[in-house]
């Protein structure tokens, strides 16, 4: 039996899932500013973006039942929900943003165990390992029939894709809030908070993976998805406070989680505007749409992006009636690759110097310090107080980065000769200026 569906005032208190129509993805709007926000230049406030996306309770009725209707077991699903939720992480970027004074955070409300926003559309196989998922969850990857897994993505996806590409518009920071398990499968103890800044890709490879974005896309670009001044503001702001930290542990982020997807679609959108700046007659060419479409296609929801792809990449052959569009899409393409690296990488340089690379960062605090959960692991109750302690000081620290650390002329920073890819350039600017 489920409960009631909560009311917006105990969302994040509820216990059990529930079939509450509500969008995918909600701005929620802090209307009441009780706390004192932290100080820090005006401007940055409208750039600043909070979310939580693991940390919703909406399952639609639509897909609780299987193709002919028949119930699934509930206190399975349950079991899979109660598992899967990020629980808490609602509560702390409500008081992350709080804090920061902004005017309202983000948050998922579909379930995780339905499915995972922060995934690569696809299907989880049972037992897959955690930065091997895709965005269907196991149970529902097997429960579900192929036209309720492609309403999931349409439904649910798609439509947080949407909106969230608006509200990310213009921002310089996104800060995605997570809950974890107080323990690893081994049974040792993880850090009350952890800041994740790169992917899984280029820790193990320092490259980009194939296959999955753009092999045009700068490799040094994903060596961190936040300025590494912010990281380690926040750091040594928490450990000051008492507060243990940890980097990219214990897991990065999979290049399907929203972090790394926005990187990748703001660089390709950055260099499309740089491109047609210098080359105007080829503004809106057939071919040249194509390709922009393809490089932006950072979701991998289309498949005509795809179908470019594997012809550009793979190098299959195009479809007898579409030979000539997709040459030109070819002729387009090498063109493109040429700008990004002519003078010898210079348009890439100037990108991490223009001030317009979004950070995003995920931030990890455990969930045993926002809920008390019973000796099975199932929570009982509500009892924040240690995690507001530590959303208060991730504010702090945010406001102390943008205040202090992204001021121009930085004499700190002109002890060495810049010279290291890690660098911007030799001028001691701060990294996204």
């Amino acid at each position: 039996m489920i409960r009631r569906p909560p009311s917006p005032r105990d969302q994040t208190s509820a216990l059990t899932f529930n079939s509450e129509p509500r969008p995918p993805l909600e701005r929620v709007p802090i209307t009441e500013h009780t706390l004192s926000p932290v100080a820090y230049p005006a401007h940055y406030r409208e750039k600043i973006m909070v979310d939580a996306i693991h940390d919703g309770e909406m399952i639609p009725e639509d897909f609780l039942v299987d193709a002919d209707g028949a119930p699934f077991d509930r206190d399975t699903i349950q079991s899979y929900f109660v598992h899967e939720r990020d629980w808490g992480a609602t509560r702390m970027a409500e008081r992350l943003a709080r804090r920061l004074g902004l005017l309202c955070y983000y948050r998922v409300n579909t379930a995780r165990c339905l499915m995972d926003f922060g995934r690569f559309p696809g299907t989880t196989r049972k037992n897959a390992t955690h930065l091997r998922r895709f965005a269907i969850n196991y149970p529902f990857s097997e429960l579900l029939n192929f036209r309720q897994k492609k309403l999931v993505l349409e439904r649910q996806y798609d439509r947080i894709s949407d909106s969230l590409d608006e509200a990310l518009t213009g921002r310089l920071i996104k800060i995605a809030v997570h809950t974890y398990d107080r323990y690893n499968p081994s049974g040792t103890q993880r850090p009350q908070v952890s800041l994740v800044t790169r992917t899984l890709g280029y820790q193990q490879d320092s490259e980009m993976p194939f296959g999955v974005f753009d092999p045009i896309y700068p490799d040094i670009l994903a060596e961190f998805t936040v300025d590494r001044v912010l990281r380690d503001r926040i750091s040594l702001t928490l450990e000051k406070a008492g507060v243990p930290v940890a980097h990219n542990y214990p897991y990065l982020l999979p290049e399907g989680s929203p972090e790394v997807r926005h990187q990748v679609w703001a660089f390709f959108h950055w260099l499309q505007a740089r491109f047609e700046a210098r080359f105007p007659e080829h503004r809106g060419e057939p071919g040249y749409v194509r390709v922009w479409q393809m490089l932006k296609d950072t979701n991998l929801r289309s498949a005509e992006a795809g179908t470019m792809r594997s012809y550009l990449h793979m190098f299959r052959r195009a479809p007898d009636d579409r030979i000539k569009e997709f040459s030109a899409a070819e002729d387009a393409y090498r063109r493109i690759v040429r700008f990004v690296r002519e003078g010898e990488g210079r348009i890439v340089e100037t990108y991490r110097l223009s001030g317009e690379q979004p950070m995003s960062l995920g931030i990890e605090i455990r969930k045993d310090l926002i809920w008390e959960f019973d000796k099975d692991g199932h929570p009982t109750r509500e009892n924040p107080g240690r995690g507001l302690y530590i959303a208060d000081q991730i504010a702090r620290a945010v406001a102390t980065y943008l205040r202090e650390d992204r001021a121009p002329g930085l004499k700190e920073r002109q002890g060495f000769e810049h010279i290291e890819p890690w660098y911007p350039s030799n001028n001691p600017r701060p990294i996204l200026g």
